[in-house]
Protein backbone atom coordinates (compact mmCIF):
# COMPACT_ATOMS: atom_id res chain seq x y z
CA UNK A 1 0.00 0.00 0.00
CA UNK A 2 1.30 3.39 -0.96
CA UNK A 3 1.50 5.78 1.96
CA UNK A 4 1.61 9.54 2.12
CA UNK A 5 2.75 11.38 5.18
CA UNK A 6 1.09 13.22 7.97
CA UNK A 7 2.15 16.84 7.85
CA UNK A 8 4.00 18.02 10.95
CA UNK A 9 2.47 20.10 13.65
CA UNK A 10 3.50 23.28 15.50
CA UNK A 11 6.03 25.19 13.52
CA UNK A 12 5.23 23.49 10.20
CA UNK A 13 7.32 20.42 11.02
CA UNK A 14 7.20 17.67 8.42
CA UNK A 15 5.83 14.50 9.92
CA UNK A 16 7.28 11.40 8.31
CA UNK A 17 7.75 7.65 8.89
CA UNK A 18 10.22 5.98 11.26
CA UNK A 19 11.23 2.35 10.94
CA UNK A 20 12.92 0.19 13.53
CA UNK A 21 16.64 0.33 14.25
CA UNK A 22 18.14 3.78 13.76
CA UNK A 23 15.11 5.30 12.07
CA UNK A 24 16.18 4.58 8.46
CA UNK A 25 13.13 3.54 6.40
CA UNK A 26 13.11 0.48 4.18
CA UNK A 27 10.40 1.97 1.97
CA UNK A 28 10.55 5.28 0.12
CA UNK A 29 7.29 5.48 -1.80
CA UNK A 30 6.09 8.59 -0.02
CA UNK A 31 4.77 11.99 -1.00
CA UNK A 32 5.51 14.90 1.29
CA UNK A 33 3.45 17.97 2.05
CA UNK A 34 5.24 20.97 3.48
CA UNK A 35 2.64 22.64 5.69
CA UNK A 36 -0.10 21.70 8.11
CA UNK A 37 -3.45 23.46 8.34
CA UNK A 38 -3.79 27.01 9.58
CA UNK A 39 -5.00 25.78 12.97
CA UNK A 40 -1.44 24.72 13.73
CA UNK A 41 0.07 28.14 13.03
CA UNK A 42 -2.49 30.30 14.81
CA UNK A 43 -1.09 29.69 18.26
CA UNK A 44 1.52 32.39 17.78
CA UNK A 45 1.62 35.75 16.07
CA UNK A 46 5.10 35.06 14.74
CA UNK A 47 8.56 36.32 15.47
CA UNK A 48 9.68 39.85 16.17
CA UNK A 49 6.81 40.74 18.53
CA UNK A 50 7.99 42.71 21.55
CA UNK A 51 5.94 42.92 24.73
CA UNK A 52 4.24 46.29 25.41
CA UNK A 53 5.91 49.12 27.32
CA UNK A 54 4.49 50.77 30.44
CA UNK A 55 3.38 53.81 28.46
CA UNK A 56 1.52 51.82 25.79
CA UNK A 57 -1.80 51.67 27.67
CA UNK A 58 -2.09 55.40 28.42
CA UNK A 59 -4.81 56.00 31.02
CA UNK A 60 -6.61 52.70 30.34
CA UNK A 61 -6.23 50.80 33.63
CA UNK A 62 -7.51 47.48 32.26
CA UNK A 63 -5.06 47.63 29.35
CA UNK A 64 -2.25 48.50 31.77
CA UNK A 65 -2.99 45.42 33.88
CA UNK A 66 -3.03 43.26 30.76
CA UNK A 67 0.29 44.74 29.64
CA UNK A 68 1.81 44.29 33.09
CA UNK A 69 0.99 40.60 32.88
CA UNK A 70 2.87 40.50 29.55
CA UNK A 71 5.85 42.63 30.55
CA UNK A 72 8.08 39.66 31.44
CA UNK A 73 7.65 38.15 27.98
CA UNK A 74 10.65 38.14 25.68
CA UNK A 75 14.29 37.30 26.12
CA UNK A 76 14.96 35.99 29.65
CA UNK A 77 17.99 38.17 30.35
CA UNK A 78 15.83 41.31 30.09
CA UNK A 79 12.58 40.03 31.62
CA UNK A 80 13.33 41.33 35.11
CA UNK A 81 14.21 44.80 33.83
CA UNK A 82 11.05 45.00 31.71
CA UNK A 83 8.87 44.24 34.72
CA UNK A 84 10.75 46.71 36.92
CA UNK A 85 9.90 49.52 34.49
CA UNK A 86 6.23 49.01 35.42
CA UNK A 87 6.95 49.43 39.15
CA UNK A 88 7.20 52.72 41.05
CA UNK A 89 10.70 54.17 41.26
CA UNK A 90 10.80 53.98 45.06
CA UNK A 91 9.94 50.27 45.16
CA UNK A 92 12.04 49.47 42.10
CA UNK A 93 15.19 50.65 43.85
CA UNK A 94 14.80 48.06 46.59
CA UNK A 95 14.45 45.06 44.27
CA UNK A 96 17.44 42.70 43.96
CA UNK A 97 19.26 42.14 40.69
CA UNK A 98 18.80 38.83 38.88
CA UNK A 99 20.61 37.14 36.03
CA UNK A 100 18.68 35.93 32.98
CA UNK A 101 19.37 32.29 33.84
CA UNK A 102 17.74 32.83 37.24
CA UNK A 103 14.51 34.20 35.80
CA UNK A 104 11.45 31.95 35.87
CA UNK A 105 8.00 33.22 34.99
CA UNK A 106 4.83 32.07 36.74
CA UNK A 107 2.37 31.46 33.91
CA UNK A 108 -1.19 32.04 35.06
CA UNK A 109 -4.61 31.85 33.45
CA UNK A 110 -7.07 34.54 34.53
CA UNK A 111 -10.29 32.89 35.61
CA UNK A 112 -12.19 36.17 35.74
CA UNK A 113 -11.75 39.77 34.68
CA UNK A 114 -9.38 41.81 36.88
CA UNK A 115 -11.22 43.73 39.60
CA UNK A 116 -10.03 47.36 39.65
CA UNK A 117 -11.34 49.41 42.57
CA UNK A 118 -10.64 53.17 43.01
CA UNK A 119 -9.06 54.21 46.29
CA UNK A 120 -7.94 57.51 47.80
CA UNK A 121 -4.73 57.99 45.84
CA UNK A 122 -4.50 54.72 43.89
CA UNK A 123 -6.48 51.80 42.51
CA UNK A 124 -6.56 48.34 44.02
CA UNK A 125 -6.26 45.50 41.51
CA UNK A 126 -7.27 41.90 42.29
CA UNK A 127 -6.71 39.13 39.77
CA UNK A 128 -8.04 35.61 40.19
CA UNK A 129 -5.90 33.01 38.47
CA UNK A 130 -5.22 29.37 37.78
CA UNK A 131 -1.55 28.45 38.13
CA UNK A 132 -0.48 26.93 34.78
CA UNK A 133 3.27 26.39 35.08
CA UNK A 134 6.71 27.86 35.57
CA UNK A 135 8.42 29.02 32.36
CA UNK A 136 12.17 28.66 32.77
CA UNK A 137 14.86 30.53 30.88
CA UNK A 138 15.54 27.41 28.78
CA UNK A 139 12.03 27.58 27.27
CA UNK A 140 10.71 24.65 29.33
CA UNK A 141 7.32 24.97 31.03
CA UNK A 142 7.41 22.90 34.22
CA UNK A 143 4.61 22.33 36.76
CA UNK A 144 3.81 25.41 38.85
CA UNK A 145 5.44 26.02 42.20
CA UNK A 146 3.13 28.83 43.30
CA UNK A 147 -0.24 27.94 44.77
CA UNK A 148 -1.88 31.38 45.01
CA UNK A 149 -5.30 31.73 43.40
CA UNK A 150 -5.40 35.52 43.74
CA UNK A 151 -2.88 38.36 43.53
CA UNK A 152 -3.33 41.95 44.64
CA UNK A 153 -1.39 45.08 43.75
CA UNK A 154 -2.06 48.78 43.35
CA UNK A 155 -1.92 51.23 40.48
CA UNK A 156 -0.71 54.78 41.05
CA UNK A 157 -0.72 57.57 38.51
CA UNK A 158 2.62 58.24 36.83
CA UNK A 159 1.89 62.00 36.73
CA UNK A 160 -1.50 63.06 38.17
CA UNK A 161 -1.49 66.39 36.37
CA UNK A 162 -0.63 64.92 32.96
CA UNK A 163 -3.31 63.37 30.77
CA UNK A 164 -2.58 59.82 29.58
CA UNK A 165 0.62 59.65 31.65
CA UNK A 166 -0.24 56.10 32.57
CA UNK A 167 0.34 54.19 35.76
CA UNK A 168 2.94 52.45 37.88
CA UNK A 169 2.50 49.32 39.98
CA UNK A 170 2.82 49.61 43.74
CA UNK A 171 3.02 46.63 46.12
CA UNK A 172 3.76 44.26 43.21
CA UNK A 173 3.41 40.46 43.44
CA UNK A 174 6.51 38.67 44.71
CA UNK A 175 6.80 36.60 41.50
CA UNK A 176 7.14 37.46 37.82
CA UNK A 177 3.69 36.82 36.37
CA UNK A 178 2.98 36.00 32.74
CA UNK A 179 -0.57 35.48 31.50
CA UNK A 180 -1.34 32.55 29.23
CA UNK A 181 -2.52 35.06 26.63
CA UNK A 182 0.88 36.74 26.71
CA UNK A 183 2.53 33.34 26.34
CA UNK A 184 0.43 32.74 23.22
CA UNK A 185 1.11 36.20 21.80
CA UNK A 186 4.81 36.75 22.52
CA UNK A 187 6.27 33.24 22.28
CA UNK A 188 6.57 30.65 19.55
CA UNK A 189 5.79 27.08 20.55
CA UNK A 190 8.57 24.82 19.25
CA UNK A 191 9.29 21.09 19.13
CA UNK A 192 12.72 19.67 19.78
CA UNK A 193 13.35 15.94 19.46
CA UNK A 194 14.97 13.26 21.59
CA UNK A 195 15.51 9.62 20.73
CA UNK A 196 13.14 7.15 22.35
CA UNK A 197 14.35 4.93 25.16
CA UNK A 198 15.07 2.15 22.65
CA UNK A 199 16.61 4.63 20.13
CA UNK A 200 14.23 3.67 17.32
CA UNK A 201 12.27 6.89 16.87
CA UNK A 202 12.22 10.59 17.66
CA UNK A 203 9.93 12.01 20.33
CA UNK A 204 8.91 15.70 20.42
CA UNK A 205 9.42 17.86 23.50
CA UNK A 206 7.73 21.25 23.66
CA UNK A 207 9.61 24.49 24.29
CA UNK A 208 8.77 28.21 24.09
CA UNK A 209 11.00 30.66 22.26
CA UNK A 210 10.40 34.38 22.71
CA UNK A 211 9.25 35.95 19.45
CA UNK A 212 11.72 38.78 20.06
CA UNK A 213 14.71 36.41 19.75
CA UNK A 214 16.50 37.16 16.44
CA UNK A 215 16.24 34.43 13.83
CA UNK A 216 20.02 34.05 13.64
CA UNK A 217 20.09 32.96 17.30
CA UNK A 218 17.49 30.23 16.93
CA UNK A 219 20.05 27.54 16.05
CA UNK A 220 22.02 28.26 19.22
CA UNK A 221 18.90 28.27 21.38
CA UNK A 222 17.72 24.92 20.03
CA UNK A 223 21.12 23.31 20.62
CA UNK A 224 21.17 24.63 24.19
CA UNK A 225 17.74 23.10 24.74
CA UNK A 226 18.95 19.74 23.43
CA UNK A 227 22.10 19.73 25.54
CA UNK A 228 20.05 20.61 28.65
CA UNK A 229 18.01 17.43 28.20
CA UNK A 230 14.30 16.56 27.96
CA UNK A 231 11.43 17.71 30.13
CA UNK A 232 11.21 15.87 33.42
CA UNK A 233 7.99 14.01 32.59
CA UNK A 234 9.52 12.69 29.33
CA UNK A 235 12.79 11.41 30.79
CA UNK A 236 11.57 7.85 31.36
CA UNK A 237 10.70 7.50 27.67
CA UNK A 238 13.65 9.16 25.92
CA UNK A 239 17.44 9.40 26.10
CA UNK A 240 19.33 12.66 26.50
CA UNK A 241 22.59 13.62 24.81
CA UNK A 242 25.69 12.24 26.59
CA UNK A 243 26.44 13.75 29.98
CA UNK A 244 28.51 16.94 29.94
CA UNK A 245 27.61 17.73 26.31
CA UNK A 246 28.01 21.49 25.87
CA UNK A 247 28.05 23.99 23.04
CA UNK A 248 31.32 25.86 22.50
CA UNK A 249 30.40 29.43 21.58
CA UNK A 250 27.26 30.16 19.57
CA UNK A 251 26.31 28.44 16.33
CA UNK A 252 27.39 30.47 13.31
CA UNK A 253 26.29 30.67 9.70
CA UNK A 254 23.65 31.90 7.28
CA UNK A 255 22.47 31.44 3.69
CA UNK A 256 22.09 27.69 3.90
CA UNK A 257 25.28 26.79 5.78
CA UNK A 258 25.59 26.53 9.57
CA UNK A 259 28.31 25.41 11.93
CA UNK A 260 28.09 24.19 15.52
CA UNK A 261 30.98 23.34 17.82
CA UNK A 262 30.35 20.94 20.72
CA UNK A 263 32.10 19.22 23.56
CA UNK A 264 30.33 15.84 23.36
CA UNK A 265 31.84 12.86 25.17
CA UNK A 266 31.59 9.57 23.29
CA UNK A 267 30.78 11.25 19.97
CA UNK A 268 31.19 8.25 17.70
CA UNK A 269 29.70 8.00 14.21
CA UNK A 270 26.41 6.53 15.39
CA UNK A 271 25.89 9.26 18.00
CA UNK A 272 26.75 11.97 15.46
CA UNK A 273 24.32 10.47 12.93
CA UNK A 274 21.56 10.50 15.52
CA UNK A 275 22.46 14.04 16.60
CA UNK A 276 22.24 15.13 12.98
CA UNK A 277 18.72 13.73 12.78
CA UNK A 278 17.71 15.45 16.02
CA UNK A 279 19.02 18.77 14.74
CA UNK A 280 17.37 18.40 11.34
CA UNK A 281 13.94 17.86 12.89
CA UNK A 282 14.44 20.38 15.70
CA UNK A 283 15.27 23.03 13.07
CA UNK A 284 12.57 22.24 10.48
CA UNK A 285 12.61 25.65 8.81
CA UNK A 286 16.32 25.37 7.92
CA UNK A 287 17.58 23.82 4.70
CA UNK A 288 21.14 23.61 3.44
CA UNK A 289 23.94 22.10 5.50
CA UNK A 290 24.97 22.06 9.14
CA UNK A 291 28.54 21.17 10.05
CA UNK A 292 29.03 19.49 13.43
CA UNK A 293 32.42 20.04 15.06
CA UNK A 294 33.60 18.28 18.18
CA UNK A 295 36.23 20.27 20.09
CA UNK A 296 36.92 22.35 16.96
CA UNK A 297 37.40 19.28 14.74
CA UNK A 298 34.96 18.83 11.84
CA UNK A 299 33.21 15.47 12.29
CA UNK A 300 30.01 15.53 10.25
CA UNK A 301 28.26 17.67 7.65
CA UNK A 302 24.49 17.23 7.64
CA UNK A 303 22.28 17.99 4.66
CA UNK A 304 19.27 19.03 6.72
CA UNK A 305 16.61 18.40 4.09
CA UNK A 306 18.04 15.01 3.13
CA UNK A 307 18.39 14.04 6.80
CA UNK A 308 14.69 14.65 7.29
CA UNK A 309 13.76 12.72 4.18
CA UNK A 310 15.83 9.68 5.12
CA UNK A 311 14.97 9.66 8.85
CA UNK A 312 11.23 10.07 8.99
CA UNK A 313 8.82 10.53 11.87
CA UNK A 314 5.33 9.12 11.34
CA UNK A 315 3.64 7.10 8.60
CA UNK A 316 -0.07 7.75 8.22
CA UNK A 317 -2.43 6.39 5.60
CA UNK A 318 -3.97 9.50 3.96
CA UNK A 319 -6.99 7.49 2.86
CA UNK A 320 -8.55 7.52 6.29
CA UNK A 321 -11.99 6.00 6.76
CA UNK A 322 -14.70 6.81 9.29
CA UNK A 323 -16.62 4.06 11.04
CA UNK A 324 -19.11 3.79 13.86
CA UNK A 325 -20.94 1.17 15.88
CA UNK A 326 -24.55 0.69 14.82
CA UNK A 327 -26.81 -1.99 16.27
CA UNK A 328 -23.80 -3.72 17.82
CA UNK A 329 -21.68 -3.90 14.64
CA UNK A 330 -19.00 -1.78 12.98
CA UNK A 331 -20.22 0.04 9.86
CA UNK A 332 -18.63 2.49 7.46
CA UNK A 333 -19.75 6.12 7.48
CA UNK A 334 -20.08 7.97 4.20
CA UNK A 335 -20.03 11.55 2.97
CA UNK A 336 -19.88 13.08 -0.50
CA UNK A 337 -16.20 14.06 -0.10
CA UNK A 338 -15.03 10.71 1.27
CA UNK A 339 -14.25 7.41 -0.43
CA UNK A 340 -16.36 4.40 0.44
CA UNK A 341 -14.91 2.51 3.36
CA UNK A 342 -14.08 -1.17 3.16
CA UNK A 343 -15.33 -3.26 6.06
CA UNK A 344 -12.30 -3.96 8.32
CA UNK A 345 -14.00 -6.66 10.43
CA UNK A 346 -15.53 -9.82 8.97
CA UNK A 347 -19.26 -10.34 9.44
CA UNK A 348 -18.69 -13.52 11.47
CA UNK A 349 -17.12 -11.55 14.34
CA UNK A 350 -18.81 -8.19 13.76
CA UNK A 351 -21.47 -8.32 16.46
CA UNK A 352 -22.08 -7.38 20.11
CA UNK A 353 -19.54 -4.53 19.76
CA UNK A 354 -19.64 -1.58 22.15
CA UNK A 355 -16.60 0.42 20.98
CA UNK A 356 -13.47 -0.19 18.92
CA UNK A 357 -9.91 0.86 18.08
CA UNK A 358 -8.80 0.32 14.47
CA UNK A 359 -5.29 0.87 13.12
CA UNK A 360 -3.24 -0.04 10.07
CA UNK A 361 0.05 -1.89 10.50
CA UNK A 362 1.62 -1.94 7.03
CA UNK A 363 -0.95 -3.89 4.97
CA UNK A 364 -2.68 -5.37 8.02
CA UNK A 365 -5.56 -4.07 10.09
CA UNK A 366 -5.44 -4.19 13.88
CA UNK A 367 -8.75 -4.30 15.72
CA UNK A 368 -9.29 -3.99 19.46
CA UNK A 369 -12.98 -4.41 20.19
CA UNK A 370 -15.00 -4.12 23.36
CA UNK A 371 -17.75 -6.73 23.12
CA UNK A 372 -20.79 -7.16 25.30
CA UNK A 373 -21.76 -10.51 26.74
CA UNK A 374 -25.18 -11.86 27.50
CA UNK A 375 -24.56 -11.32 31.21
CA UNK A 376 -24.24 -7.55 30.72
CA UNK A 377 -20.49 -7.57 31.27
CA UNK A 378 -17.85 -6.54 28.72
CA UNK A 379 -14.72 -8.16 27.34
CA UNK A 380 -11.77 -7.06 25.20
CA UNK A 381 -11.30 -8.89 21.88
CA UNK A 382 -8.27 -8.41 19.64
CA UNK A 383 -7.61 -9.42 16.04
CA UNK A 384 -5.27 -8.84 13.11
CA UNK A 385 -5.78 -9.51 9.44
CA UNK A 386 -4.58 -8.53 5.98
CA UNK A 387 -7.25 -6.06 4.93
CA UNK A 388 -9.92 -7.71 7.07
CA UNK A 389 -9.88 -9.08 10.63
CA UNK A 390 -11.52 -12.50 10.38
CA UNK A 391 -11.00 -13.90 13.87
CA UNK A 392 -10.70 -12.52 17.40
CA UNK A 393 -8.90 -13.53 20.57
CA UNK A 394 -10.78 -12.67 23.74
CA UNK A 395 -9.35 -11.25 26.94
CA UNK A 396 -9.00 -13.36 30.08
CA UNK A 397 -11.65 -11.60 32.15
CA UNK A 398 -14.90 -9.73 31.89
CA UNK A 399 -15.44 -6.24 33.27
CA UNK A 400 -18.40 -4.09 34.13
CA UNK A 401 -17.30 -1.20 31.88
CA UNK A 402 -14.43 -1.06 29.38
CA UNK A 403 -13.53 2.23 27.71
CA UNK A 404 -12.29 2.91 24.19
CA UNK A 405 -9.04 0.98 23.57
CA UNK A 406 -6.03 2.63 21.88
CA UNK A 407 -3.22 1.03 19.91
CA UNK A 408 0.38 2.08 20.64
CA UNK A 409 2.73 2.43 17.72
CA UNK A 410 5.18 -0.47 17.72
CA UNK A 411 7.12 -0.09 14.41
CA UNK A 412 6.81 -3.68 13.25
CA UNK A 413 7.12 -5.19 16.72
CA UNK A 414 4.40 -7.13 18.50
CA UNK A 415 1.24 -4.99 18.65
CA UNK A 416 0.14 -3.61 21.99
CA UNK A 417 -2.27 -1.06 23.34
CA UNK A 418 -3.88 0.50 26.38
CA UNK A 419 -7.43 0.36 27.67
CA UNK A 420 -9.35 1.49 30.75
CA UNK A 421 -11.50 -1.13 32.48
CA UNK A 422 -13.48 -0.52 35.66
CA UNK A 423 -11.41 2.55 36.52
CA UNK A 424 -7.99 0.93 36.03
CA UNK A 425 -5.48 1.21 33.19
CA UNK A 426 -4.46 -2.00 31.44
CA UNK A 427 -1.91 -2.89 28.79
CA UNK A 428 -3.02 -5.45 26.20
CA UNK A 429 -1.18 -7.29 23.42
CA UNK A 430 -2.04 -9.05 20.18
CA UNK A 431 -3.17 -12.10 22.13
CA UNK A 432 -5.70 -10.05 24.13
CA UNK A 433 -3.90 -10.64 27.42
CA UNK A 434 -4.34 -7.74 29.82
CA UNK A 435 -2.00 -6.54 32.57
CA UNK A 436 -2.79 -3.68 34.90
CA UNK A 437 -0.52 -0.63 34.62
CA UNK A 438 0.54 0.95 37.91
CA UNK A 439 0.54 4.73 37.59
CA UNK A 440 1.70 5.60 41.09
CA UNK A 441 -1.29 7.93 41.26
CA UNK A 442 -4.42 7.34 43.32
CA UNK A 443 -7.77 7.76 41.66
CA UNK A 444 -10.05 6.30 39.07
CA UNK A 445 -8.79 6.28 35.48
CA UNK A 446 -11.46 7.49 33.07
CA UNK A 447 -9.81 7.58 29.62
CA UNK A 448 -6.51 7.10 27.79
CA UNK A 449 -5.10 8.34 24.46
CA UNK A 450 -1.77 7.61 22.72
CA UNK A 451 0.44 9.97 20.70
CA UNK A 452 1.56 9.09 17.18
CA UNK A 453 5.16 8.68 18.35
CA UNK A 454 4.18 5.77 20.60
CA UNK A 455 6.07 7.27 23.55
CA UNK A 456 3.48 9.56 25.15
CA UNK A 457 0.00 9.06 26.54
CA UNK A 458 -2.71 11.32 27.90
CA UNK A 459 -4.85 10.14 30.80
CA UNK A 460 -7.93 11.25 32.65
CA UNK A 461 -7.72 10.42 36.36
CA UNK A 462 -10.52 11.50 38.69
CA UNK A 463 -11.71 13.98 36.05
CA UNK A 464 -8.29 15.66 35.71
CA UNK A 465 -6.05 15.65 32.63
CA UNK A 466 -2.55 14.13 32.84
CA UNK A 467 0.26 13.15 30.47
CA UNK A 468 2.98 10.52 30.84
CA UNK A 469 5.80 8.94 28.84
CA UNK A 470 6.16 5.29 27.83
CA UNK A 471 9.39 3.36 28.29
CA UNK A 472 9.87 0.56 25.72
CA UNK A 473 13.10 -0.91 27.08
CA UNK A 474 12.80 -4.69 27.12
CA UNK A 475 10.04 -4.54 24.51
CA UNK A 476 7.27 -4.16 27.10
CA UNK A 477 5.67 -0.70 27.38
CA UNK A 478 5.70 0.78 30.87
CA UNK A 479 3.95 4.07 31.62
CA UNK A 480 6.14 6.51 33.54
CA UNK A 481 5.26 9.06 36.24
CA UNK A 482 2.32 11.27 35.28
CA UNK A 483 2.23 15.04 35.01
CA UNK A 484 -0.99 16.85 35.88
CA UNK A 485 -2.08 19.57 33.45
CA UNK A 486 -3.93 22.74 34.39
CA UNK A 487 -6.79 23.57 32.02
CA UNK A 488 -10.00 25.59 32.17
CA UNK A 489 -11.95 22.35 31.86
CA UNK A 490 -13.22 20.59 34.95
CA UNK A 491 -14.69 17.10 35.21
CA UNK A 492 -12.75 15.93 32.16
CA UNK A 493 -14.46 12.92 30.60
CA UNK A 494 -12.55 12.13 27.38
CA UNK A 495 -9.23 12.84 25.68
CA UNK A 496 -7.70 12.17 22.27
CA UNK A 497 -4.32 13.02 20.73
CA UNK A 498 -4.92 14.88 17.47
CA UNK A 499 -1.64 16.65 16.68
CA UNK A 500 1.99 16.34 17.68
CA UNK A 501 1.72 18.48 20.82
CA UNK A 502 -2.03 19.01 21.05
CA UNK A 503 -4.91 17.19 22.66
CA UNK A 504 -8.65 17.11 22.21
CA UNK A 505 -10.18 17.30 25.67
CA UNK A 506 -13.83 17.04 26.68
CA UNK A 507 -14.98 18.40 30.01
CA UNK A 508 -16.96 21.23 31.53
CA UNK A 509 -16.64 25.01 31.62
CA UNK A 510 -20.01 25.44 33.28
CA UNK A 511 -21.42 23.50 30.32
CA UNK A 512 -20.04 20.47 28.49
CA UNK A 513 -17.39 21.50 25.94
CA UNK A 514 -14.49 20.29 23.80
CA UNK A 515 -11.17 22.17 23.87
CA UNK A 516 -7.92 22.02 21.95
CA UNK A 517 -5.22 21.88 24.67
CA UNK A 518 -1.44 21.93 24.33
CA UNK A 519 0.49 18.99 25.76
CA UNK A 520 1.58 21.12 28.74
CA UNK A 521 -1.90 22.57 29.37
CA UNK A 522 -0.75 26.16 28.79
CA UNK A 523 -2.49 26.95 25.49
CA UNK A 524 -6.12 26.12 24.92
CA UNK A 525 -8.75 26.95 22.32
CA UNK A 526 -12.49 26.18 22.55
CA UNK A 527 -13.60 24.00 19.64
CA UNK A 528 -17.13 23.20 20.76
CA UNK A 529 -18.27 25.47 23.58
CA UNK A 530 -21.52 23.66 24.31
CA UNK A 531 -21.99 20.04 23.28
CA UNK A 532 -25.36 19.87 25.03
CA UNK A 533 -24.47 16.70 26.95
CA UNK A 534 -21.39 15.18 28.52
CA UNK A 535 -18.95 13.79 25.94
CA UNK A 536 -17.89 10.24 26.74
CA UNK A 537 -16.02 9.36 23.52
CA UNK A 538 -13.55 11.22 21.24
CA UNK A 539 -11.86 10.07 18.04
CA UNK A 540 -9.57 12.15 15.80
CA UNK A 541 -7.74 11.91 12.51
CA UNK A 542 -4.41 13.68 13.11
CA UNK A 543 -3.82 17.04 11.51
CA UNK A 544 -2.78 16.84 7.85
CA UNK A 545 -3.64 18.40 4.50
CA UNK A 546 -3.42 15.11 2.65
CA UNK A 547 -6.98 13.93 3.21
CA UNK A 548 -10.50 15.38 3.13
CA UNK A 549 -10.65 14.28 6.78
CA UNK A 550 -7.66 16.47 7.74
CA UNK A 551 -7.83 17.64 11.32
CA UNK A 552 -11.27 16.09 11.79
CA UNK A 553 -12.70 14.59 14.92
CA UNK A 554 -15.86 12.84 16.03
CA UNK A 555 -17.46 12.44 19.41
CA UNK A 556 -20.35 10.84 21.22
CA UNK A 557 -22.57 12.58 23.76
CA UNK A 558 -25.69 11.15 25.36
CA UNK A 559 -25.68 8.19 23.00
CA UNK A 560 -25.51 10.36 19.85
CA UNK A 561 -22.48 10.67 17.55
CA UNK A 562 -21.29 13.92 15.98
CA UNK A 563 -18.61 14.96 13.49
CA UNK A 564 -16.61 18.14 12.91
CA UNK A 565 -15.84 20.00 9.67
CA UNK A 566 -18.69 20.92 9.77
CA UNK A 567 -20.20 20.14 13.15
CA UNK A 568 -23.26 17.99 12.59
CA UNK A 569 -25.01 14.98 14.00
CA UNK A 570 -24.12 11.63 12.43
CA UNK A 571 -27.38 10.04 11.39
CA UNK A 572 -28.38 6.56 10.37
CA UNK A 573 -28.58 7.76 6.74
CA UNK A 574 -24.78 8.10 6.79
CA UNK A 575 -24.29 4.50 7.94
CA UNK A 576 -23.56 2.00 5.17
CA UNK A 577 -25.02 -1.48 4.81
CA UNK A 578 -27.73 -1.37 7.45
CA UNK A 579 -31.22 -2.76 7.24
CA UNK A 580 -34.02 -0.19 7.59
CA UNK A 581 -36.01 -0.60 10.80
CA UNK A 582 -39.48 -2.15 10.63
CA UNK A 583 -42.35 0.16 9.85
CA UNK A 584 -43.29 2.31 12.80
CA UNK A 585 -39.96 1.90 14.59
CA UNK A 586 -37.46 4.73 14.90
CA UNK A 587 -33.92 4.05 13.63
CA UNK A 588 -31.18 3.70 16.20
CA UNK A 589 -28.29 6.12 16.66
CA UNK A 590 -24.74 5.55 15.43
CA UNK A 591 -22.33 5.49 18.39
CA UNK A 592 -18.61 5.09 19.16
CA UNK A 593 -17.24 6.74 15.99
CA UNK A 594 -13.69 5.73 15.02
CA UNK A 595 -11.12 6.48 12.31
CA UNK A 596 -9.07 3.86 10.49
CA UNK A 597 -5.72 5.10 9.14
Amino acid sequence: MRRRLLTGVLGGVLVLAVSAGCGIPDRTEVQVEQRGPAAEANWSLGRGTEPPTREASGSDAEAFVRNFLAAAAGEPDRAYDRVKRFITAAERAGLPEKQGSEVALSVVRLTDKPVIEPDVDSMKVTITVQQVGLLRANGMLVPPLATESTYEFRLVSAAPAVEDAGFYVSDPPNVLLLSDEALRRYYQSESIYFWSSDRTRLVPDQRYLASAVPAERRVSEVIRWLTAGPSEWLRVGVVALPDRTEMINNATGSDGRWEVNLDMPGADEQRLEQLGTQLAWSLPELDGTLEIKILNQSRKVVDLGEQRRSNELYAIDPNARRYCVYDGAIHSLTAASEPTGLMPVAAEVNHDIVTAALRRADDDVLAALVVAGGDGRQQLAVGRGTGVVESLLRGPAKHTVIGRPVWIRSDGGPPSGLVVADGHLYRFDGQASMRQVQLGLPGRVGAVAAALDGQRVALVVDGVLHVAAINWEGGVPAVGPVRRLATSLTNVTAVEWWAENRLLVAGSVGRPAIYDVSVDGALETPLREDTGSQVNHLAAYPTTQLSPLAGSFMYEANGVAYRSNPFERITRDQVENVTPPPAGESPGNPTAPVFLY
